[in-house]
């Protein structure tokens, strides 16, 4: 094959050009910008630089933004046939005590001045706890509905990252009984992982609670930060077993192994910031007198927002990861012949 010496090749071409290509026509200023354009042309093409860049442009290429926003938007939906069956839970509580009952109702007539108001708000606790039954199967049948669709979403999300082809596929759709026959699994699978999740992170910290305690090591001041690193140590593998299950189980793809168990770890340690950054800011948020008002809304539409989007962008992540000798998992059992 004959070559141009003159004309190097395109991908030489790409390789020369500078990433920052403005001449100002003053000597120094140029070499200042070349300074420049090499040095953020080197830290682009640092292995783990260059990953999150991918990442990044395939999450926004394949809306991982507006994936979040709907799913945030599924996600506060839900709460209401959540607050419909706790409200009936409460319902079948005071039902049972009926000198509860009559405190509650007492302390709502005591603390308004208003008789008219009081006289509503009296006869809408009498009304709330002889319809318990009636909220609260309306409210696990909403909650079920609204449960199986925010599941859906989310697998779909998740799927638009992790797939070669943004557009879906022929396999993958699905009818609708055994789509939600699915969804309903998928449920009842990521329930038991938050069950376990959080059974496993307040056993973790009352253990070792009380091994410090039995210990006599409660008083030591500098081993405070030794029990802090414990319980976030605890706190992020439980959220990797939380998370492992949402990126592996859930979508039924196959990623490549060492991609799924470093992003996954990504996500656990992503999502222990959010949980601190949320703690800190929340209380903030409620001292103003708005905050009082609107900042528990606020704050669970910013969690679940900042949660569905971390979810996306490891997925994202783990789809544009390239490891040497990284072989896929598959989810079912290859037959041998």
């Amino acid at each position: 094959m004959i070559t141009d010496n003159n004309n190097p090749p395109p991908e030489r071409q790409k390789e020369d050009k500078p990433l920052i290509n403005i001449k100002t026509g003053n000597h120094t200023v140029d070499r200042s910008i070349s300074r420049v354009s090499r040095l953020v042309s080197w830290f682009q093409a640092i292995p783990a630089v260059a990953h999150f860049i991918r990442a990044g442009e395939r999450f926004n290429d394949r809306l991982g933004s507006q994936f979040g926003a709907a799913i945030t938007y599924f996600s506060f939906l839900s709460l209401i046939p959540i607050l419909m069956v706790s409200f009936a839970a409460v319902g079948f509580v005071l039902a049972s005590h009926p000198t509860l009952l009559n405190e509650l109702i007492e302390r709502i007539v005591n603390s308004i001045s208003d008789p008219t108001l009081a006289n509503t708000l009296k006869n809408t606790v009498k009304t709330a706890v002889q319809q318990r039954t009636t909220v609260g199967i309306t409210g696990l049948l909403v909650a079920l509905y609204s449960g199986l669709s925010w599941m859906g979403n989310l697998r779909e999300a998740i799927r638009a990252q992790s797939r070669d082809e943004f557009e879906r596929s022929k396999e993958d759709k699905e009818k609708i009984y055994f789509k939600y026959t699915r969804d309903f699994i998928s449920l009842t699978g990521l329930v038991l992982a938050l069950i376990i999740t959080l059974s496993l992170t307040s056993i973790a910290g009352s253990a070792q609670d009380a091994i410090v305690r039995v210990l006599g090591l409660d008083g030591i001041e500098w081993l405070r930060p030794v029990w802090t690193l414990i319980a976030l140590s605890i706190s992020i593998c439980a959220n990797y077993l939380l998370f492992l299950w949402i990126l592996w189980i859930l979508p039924r793809h196959r990623p490549h192994k060492k991609a799924l168990l470093r992003g996954t770890l990504l996500a656990a340690i992503g999502f222990e910031i959010i949980k601190f950054i949320m703690t800190m800011t929340l209380p903030k948020l409620a001292a103003s007198p708005s905050g009082a008002a609107f900042g528990s809304v606020l704050g669970l539409m910013a969690f679940f927002y900042f949660f569905a989007r971390l979810i996306l962008f490891c997925a994202a992540w783990i789809a544009t990861a390239n490891y040497k000798n990284d072989p896929q998992l598959d989810l079912r059992r290859k037959s041998h012949r």
